[in-house]
């Protein structure tokens, strides 16, 4: 080990420079965040069993098709926290907390134009998704009830992307913990007591939403600008002069191209789940439900890889990224494995408390393992995301993305027909392996050429 790979960590707080990765350093980040996370698909799992426990399928088939239209909405715009995250990292490293907090502001204002345009497109939206996904009537009008309140949270929401994208970049894993537990803790506390106590169903939950992301953004903003150094403002016209925002653009519009690719991919499976009827739509919507939950858990530990191997990066030391990426990656496949261990032992246990409907539950018995191994699966793309967000390496997370889709598309068209909803889960599971393999193999040569001297 070299005299730099030595250096203390806690004179590296302040990011510039070598600096030594270890456990602890990848675990502060990685634990609060997957805390964090994991009250995401927790509010998932809450807002299935809120409207499953009024015991009609159809009410959570509709429930499924508008989260499916608000992923479409709002994770194709998640390059604004995965470009926030990536510039900020390096900046960090390179100490250089001019241009971080100028990142921020140019990611807040293009999250709250991107958000108030969606909500003033959203009669459009929605009808394009109706047309997409092509749901029964009933369905159908429960999606509109739910999609027609929930888009009032928009511009809050993605202005959430920008604020976690630079509390991520700094790697202040408590704060996105703090951030992420008020958003989802006041959402699931009223999705329960407006849909379930005051019954407004469906639009208690998506009420329960916009208040939580209202809440969750301006205490976000308030926190991360109260920690700002104003010595260090820059004008505004270089925070937004064109040769700052080009990179900005350029890394947003891959990230968003490959995030495009990720949804369209969930939305054909879901588009093809309506075939099998709503009962199974419904089944998968419940399993989907619980890939999150290993999604999420996975994705504190990529947080970790996206700000350990940028601010590397920025501070040009290839220990760093190369112990971060080794590091990581044992930490992600152990637990991995363990996730689907534990789905597999409790997992229909798990269902049971998503749905009282008793088809819906038989049917999601059948396929649970498939669910289950989705975090072995997931596990190195969970990863490979990460790092290839902190290295700011867009182009390639665009290129291996819609090479991985045309891959997932190929095995639906062969398995599908064969073997039905199992065809569809196998197919789910051959993407996830697609996404991880093909990034895995370029990192060698991107990072011999992002560390060339």
């Amino acid at each position: 080990m070299t005299a730099a790979e030595t250096i203390d960590i806690d004179e590296n707080a302040r990011g510039a420079g070598p600096f030594l990765v270890t456990n602890k350093l990848i675990l502060s980040i990685a634990i609060p965040m997957t805390l964090g996370f994991l009250t995401t698909p927790l509010l998932g799992l809450v807002d299935t069993a809120v409207v499953g426990r009024l015991g009609q399928a159809t009410l959570l088939a509709g429930l499924a098709i508008g989260a499916i239209l608000f992923d479409l909405i709002f994770t194709t715009f998640n390059f604004l926290r995965a470009s926030t995250t990536g510039l900020v990292a390096q900046a960090f490293g390179r100490g250089d907390r001019a241009e971080e907090q100028a990142v921020f502001w140019r990611s807040l204002v293009i999250a709250l134009v991107c958000g108030t345009v969606a909500l003033l497109v959203s009669p459009m939206l929605l009808s394009v998704g109706l047309w997409l996904l092509a749901p029964g009537p009933d369905v159908a009008e429960v999606t509109r009830t739910y999609f027609l309140w929930r888009i009032l949270s928009s511009p809050f929401a993605l202005a959430n992307y920008a604020i976690l994208g630079f509390v991520l970049g700094r790697g202040q894993g408590t704060t996105g913990l703090l951030l992420q537990t008020l958003i989802n803790g006041i959402n699931i506390v009223l999705s329960i007591y407006l849909g379930l106590y005051l019954g407004w169903g469906v639009m208690g939950v998506a009420l329960a939403t916009v208040t939580g992301e209202t809440i969750g953004a301006l205490a976000g903003f308030a926190i991360v600008y109260a920690r700002f150094d104003r010595s260090l403002s820059m004008p505004w016209r270089e925070v937004f002069s064109m040769a700052r925002l080009k990179p900005l653009f350029g890394l947003n519009r891959d990230i968003m191209i490959r995030s495009f690719v990720l949804l369209a991919a969930f939305t054909l499976m879901t588009r093809i789940g309506t075939s099998f009827g709503p009962v199974t739509l419904a089944a998968n919507a419940v399993l989907m439900a619980i890939f999150l939950v290993a999604g999420y858990y996975l994705d504190g530990l990529a947080n970790a890889a996206e700000q350990l191997t940028g601010r590397a990066i920025g501070a040009r030391f290839r220990p760093a990224f190369d112990r971060a990426l080794r590091m990581t990656g044992i930490w992600s496949l152990v637990l991995a494995a363990v996730t689907t261990v534990a789905f597999l032992l409790f997992g229909n246990r798990l269902i049971d408390t998503l749905t009282t409907a008793a088809d819906v539950r038989a049917v999601a018995y059948a396929y649970m393992p498939w669910a289950a191994i989705t975090a072995v699966t997931g596990a190195l793309a969970f990863l490979m995301d990460g790092v290839f967000i902190g290295a700011t390496w867009s182009r390639d997370m665009r290129n291996m993305m819609l090479l991985a889709f045309a891959g997932y598309v190929a095995t639906l068209a062969v398995l599908v027909p064969l073997f039905g909803n199992h065809g569809l889960w196998a197919g789910l599971n051959l993407f996830l392996l697609f996404r991880g393999l093909f990034l895995l193999v370029l990192v060698p040569r991107r990072a011999r050429t992002s560390f060339a001297s």
